[in-house]
C-alpha cells in the first residue's frame, strides 16, 4: 500500500549537478536534463489551479525500502555506488473518496547509485532502486519557503564531507502544488488506503565532490525547521553479485 517516488531537477542548483554527470554531445548543446530544467524554470510555478511544466519523475520502491531513522542502509552487492541525497519528503495518504491528504513534510535521504546514473541518464531508474530513510520528525502545516540544512558524512566519528543544502520553494524551479499535481493526476496513485512518500529533489551531492562512500560511514541530514537530524549508517556488501535462478 506504500508508494515511494520522487522528482528530480526541481531545485535551482540541481541542473548544474546533473549536467556535469551527463555532459556530452556538441559543445554548447543543451543536455536533456538541462532542457527539462529550463522547462521547469519557465513553467514550473503556474498560477493557482493551473497545471505547469512536468517535472522529472522516478519510482523509488514500496514501503520495504524505507529504513527507519538510526538504522543502517544496506548497499546491494550489484551496486556501483551508494550516495546520499539530502531532501525533503512529503507524506500523504489517500482518503476513502480518492482524495490525496497531505500529512506533512519530513527530512529524507533519498540515496542513489550515482556511478550507475553517470554511465547514461537512461539508467536513472536503476540508480534510484535503493533504500531510503525519512524522519525522525514530521513538520505539520505550512512549509517554510526558504529552508537551509546541512548534509554530512561521518567516518570514524569525524566529518569527512559536509555541505549546506537549500530547499523550499524559494530555492526551487517547481512549486510543491505542481509537483503534487503531476504525481496525483494518475488515478493509479489515488487508490483509497494508499500511502505515499514523495521526495522533492536536491541540488547537493557528495558525489559531485568525488566522495566515495564506505561501509561504516554515517549520513547525517539536518535542518532547523525539522527538529532532530536524520542519521543512517551504511553497510556495503562484500558478497560478489550473483546470477538469479529463474524457475
Amino acid at each position: 500500500h506504500m508508494m515511494v517516488a520522487g522528482t528530480g531537477l526541481s531545485h535551482l542548483g540541481s541542473a548544474s549537478t546533473r549536467a556535469k554527470m551527463h555532459a556530452g554531445g556538441k559543445p554548447g548543446e543543451l543536455t536533456d536534463s538541462m532542457k527539462m530544467f529550463q522547462a521547469g524554470l519557465e513553467g514550473g510555478k503556474p498560477r493557482s489551479g493551473e497545471a505547469g511544466a512536468m517535472p522529472e519523475w522516478f519510482y523509488k520502491g514500496d514501503g520495504s525500502i524505507v529504513v527507519p531513522p538510526g538504522d543502517s542502509f544496506k548497499a546491494p552487492e550489484f551496486g556501483a555506488d551508494f550516495g546520499e541525497e539530502p531532501e525533503l519528503a512529503a507524506l500523504y495518504r489517500i482518503g476513502k473518496d480518492g482524495t490525496p491528504l497531505r500529512i506533512g513534510f519530513t527530512l529524507g535521504n533519498e540515496a542513489s547509485d550515482h556511478v550507475t546514473e553517470k554511465q547514461n541518464y537512461l539508467l536513472l531508474a536503476h540508480s534510484k532502486l535503493r533504500q531510503c530513510s525519512i524522519g525522525p520528525e514530521i513538520l505539520v502545516g505550512e512549509l517554510p519557503s526558504d529552508i537551509r540544512g546541512m548534509s554530512r558524512i561521518l567516518r570514524n566519528d569525524e566529518t569527512v564531507w559536509e555541505k549546506e543544502f537549500l530547499t523550499g520553494e524559494d530555492n526551487m524551479c517547481q512549486s510543491i502544488a505542481n509537483l503534487e499535481y503531476h504525481h496525483f493526476k494518475y488515478a493509479l496513485f489515488r487508490r483509497p488506503g494508499q500511502a505515499h512518500i514523495h521526495f522533492l529533489g536536491t541540488a547537493t551531492l557528495s558525489f559531485e565532490n568525488s566522495v566515495k562512500t564506505q561501509s561504516g560511514d554515517v549520513f547525517e541530514i539536518s535542518a532547523r525547521a525539522f527538529g532532530a537530524p536524520l542519521k543512517n549508517a551504511l553497510q556495503v556488501s562484500v558478497e560478489p553479485p550473483r546470477a538469479l535462478r529463474i524457475l
